[in-house]
């Protein structure tokens, strides 16, 4: 509401051509403010106001737009200005905003942007999606070891404004080798030493991560050693960058996204559910709503073979959606429990045994409690209570098989080298649905021959 309010104002300013109080509205405020308060203009508009900010604030006030429009400013605005707030941005930031633009267009921009700059973007991109590599930036504070302590300050005083944080001080050799870490609080709290070295003040036991690992393998490591942000290496140790919190969330994010699309039996989008295509949409959600329908298809046919058993003892069919279900939301909650255990690393492959064991006593316990509740609805439909016992002794299997099923099958997958989450909910169902009938059917030629 209060956006709103203020575009007449800022855009009277605009119209009026008031540069001093443009400046004073891009200083004024926090720049995540000052980037809602100009939702409501359009693009020319806003990149109008942003040119009354310096170029660091520039690029603070653009990561507070939203995605879409920031693509769509890289490119339609004066590539000059573009490429000035491009070199301002975090090179990680601008390579992904980067990938968004035509391949020409990142030509243009990309040849006004200084020499060096243009080198990190360049490497940043010739990582593959996914890895260490295309996630880091190289932004980082890098010190010789041989630097005094009183060096090291001054020299950090001039890379401040460039670096996108300076947490910890990473120590290199004459060849860029990693030789440590100094965390801001030790530098710190050795002011009172100035001719110090980093060498002496510095960590020799550095958590590191290679330019070629998977990216949730980084965010699992940034969590493990609750770090603020971590050096990437090559194979030769040499120091390439560092990945900071915010990547890591951005990853975590990311990460969590398609292991929920997965789960729901949906193609992981590669773009926002409202900026995807609905042809596009359509074909990833179709893939396993297709292989879904076909396991349905099993499950008709495994009826129509046993017509004539259900024909005879028509009161079974009326317990067929109880049986399905039972099976199938139990199968459900434990590839669910298994994934994200998985997800977390609180079970690991060595750890079958215990899982199905688990899940077989909570499958029986569940599927007695279930069964009760059957019989007692069973008795009061089924011819006699002979008869009536198919219902609970039926559901208690089922339950442990789905169980058992639901547990097993997103180690396997991972077993395999696919993606556990891979085998979603509705997959686990259409399992257990089949399972469940085949028990059903067997247990009543069983029990009422």
């Amino acid at each position: 509401m209060i956006n709103t309010l203020f575009l007449p104002e800022l855009r009277e300013m605009l119209d009026e051509d008031q540069t001093q109080e443009l400046k004073e509205f891009c200083t004024a405020l926090h720049p995540a403010k000052t980037a809602e308060f100009m939702e409501g203009l359009n693009e020319a508009e806003m990149w109008q106001v942003l040119q009354h900010a310096s170029p660091s604030l520039q690029a603070e006030i653009f990561h507070y737009f939203p995605w879409d429009r920031k693509v769509d400013l890289l490119r339609t605005q004066d590539d000059k200005q573009v490429a000035t707030l491009v070199t301002s941005l975090p090179a990680d930031d601008a390579v992904d905003l980067l990938q968004e633009v035509e391949e020409s267009r990142v030509d243009q921009i990309l040849v006004l942007v200084p020499a060096a700059d243009r080198r990190d973007i360049r490497r940043l991109q010739s990582f593959p999606e996914g890895t260490a590599g295309a996630i880091m930036t190289t932004e980082a504070a890098c010190l010789s070891e041989n630097y005094t302590l009183k060096q090291a300050l001054e020299e950090l005083s001039r890379q401040a404004e460039r670096l996108e944080t300076i947490h910890y001080i990473y120590v290199t050799d004459d060849i860029n080798h990693l030789r440590g870490v100094v965390s801001t609080r030790s530098l710190v709290s050795a002011i009172g030493k100035p001719e110090k070295r980093l060498g002496d003040l510095m960590k020799k036991d550095v958590v590191t991560v290679n330019v070629r690992d998977d990216q949730e393998q980084v965010a699992q490591c940034v969590a493990h050693y609750n770090l603020m942000a971590i050096p990437v290496v090559d194979d030769q140790y040499h120091m390439m960058g560092i990945i900071t919190h915010d990547d890591v969330m951005d990853v975590v994010r990311e990460e969590a996204t398609e292991d929920v699309q997965r789960i729901a039996a949906v193609e992981p989008l590669d773009d926002s559910y409202m900026r995807t295509p609905v042809s596009v949409l359509s074909w990833k959600r179709g893939i396993w709503l297709t292989i879904l329908f076909l396991a349905g298809l099993l499950t008709a046919f495994l009826l129509q073979s046993y017509n004539d058993e259900l024909e005879k003892h028509a009161w079974l069919v009326l317990f067929i959606p109880l049986i399905i279900s039972s099976g199938g939301n139990t199968g459900s909650q434990s590839s669910t429990l298994v994934i994200t255990a998985l997800a977390l690393k609180d079970v690991a492959q060595s750890d079958w045994l215990t899982i199905i064991k688990r899940e077989a006593l909570m499958g029986m316990i569940l599927g007695g409690f279930l069964a009760a509740i059957g019989f007692g609805c069973a008795i009061m439909l089924a011819p006699s209570v002979i008869a009536a016992s198919v219902i609970p002794i039926t559901v208690l299997l089922v339950v442990v098989c789905g169980a058992c099923t639901g547990s097993m099958l997103p180690l396997i997958f991972q077993r395999l080298g696919l993606d556990p989450a891979l085998m979603s909910n509705p997959f686990v169902a259409g399992i257990s649905d089949i399972l469940g009938l085949l028990i059903y059917v067997n247990v009543s030629v069983l029990v009422l021959r």
